[in-house]
């Protein structure tokens, strides 16, 4: 079938990604950047959280205005803003927890009301949550406001696994990672509720991802393998750089076939 004038402008308009595997992959290890990259500046260049999030407050306001700005999906300028809003979500939760004395329970059950109320709000404005509709200023701006709650809420729950329940970084990690599994399987023998399994999958992975950061770059006394936040942000953002360009390559191709 022949796509229309108005689904080919449509899809060109959207302002995220297709949802592929190559999604997902940057997805989780940005997540994955975003809890090692913070303790890095935070603690191993001594910038402290505070500092920290000015710093990183900024950088995201820059990137989203940008992001704002443009016309269509632009791989580069997307991930960038993920990624700086991944940092900047772990910084709030931390600045929570260890500044203001806020317990993870409380951090997370206000963060999981906030994102739930984003949703809310949402849905009543613009009568969907499909990310494939996101070719509005306003639809856009509720989108980045949920993405920055799914990580805040994902720093907290998985601190809250891994450290105040006490599981540990590994098995934190293999419990988020099989209920995505779970999600994804459901998903896919239903085929049904697409929008719901991917906000679930979404929300999960930055648990997931974060858990996966600490287990590799916590020391081994802490329950880690001790690769330190700077071997594991600098080989996840080298990834990460590598398929945003090969995405970046191949959207030139995916336009022409529309």
């Amino acid at each position: 079938m022949t796509p229309s004038p108005q689904q080919n402008a449509t899809q060109l308009l959207n302002k995220v990604p297709e949802v592929t595997i190559f999604f997902w992959l940057i997805k989780i290890m940005a997540t994955t950047v975003g809890e090692t990259a913070a303790d890095f500046l935070s603690f191993n260049l001594h910038m402290g959280l505070t500092n920290t999030s000015f710093i990183m407050g900024g950088l995201l306001l820059v990137s989203l205005f940008v992001q704002l700005r443009s016309e269509k999906y632009v791989p580069w300028l997307y991930w960038i803003t993920v990624v700086f809003i991944s940092i900047f979500g772990t910084l709030v939760t931390d600045n929570l927890v260890d500044n203001f004395g806020v317990a993870l329970e409380t951090t997370t059950i206000v963060f999981s009301l906030a994102l739930l109320a984003t949703f809310i709000i949402w849905y009543n404005h613009e009568k969907t949550l499909s990310i494939h509709t996101i070719y509005t200023l306003k639809r856009e701006l509720f989108y980045w406001l949920a993405i920055l709650f799914t990580f805040a809420l994902g720093t907290a729950a998985g601190d809250l696994a891994a450290e105040g329940l006490g599981l540990g970084y590994a098995t934190s990690a293999l419990i988020f990672g099989a209920l995505i599994g779970l999600i994804t399987i459901t998903y896919y023998l239903s085929q049904s509720h697409a929008v719901t399994a991917f906000w679930l999958a979404y929300i999960l992975t930055r648990p997931f991802g974060a858990s996966c950061g600490d287990f590799l770059s916590q020391p081994v006394a802490n329950g880690g393998l001790g690769l330190g936040t700077v071997t594991t942000s600098a080989v996840f953002l080298v990834i990460i750089l590598g398929l945003v360009m090969y995405l970046t390559q191949q959207q030139p191709n995916r336009l022409n076939k529309i």
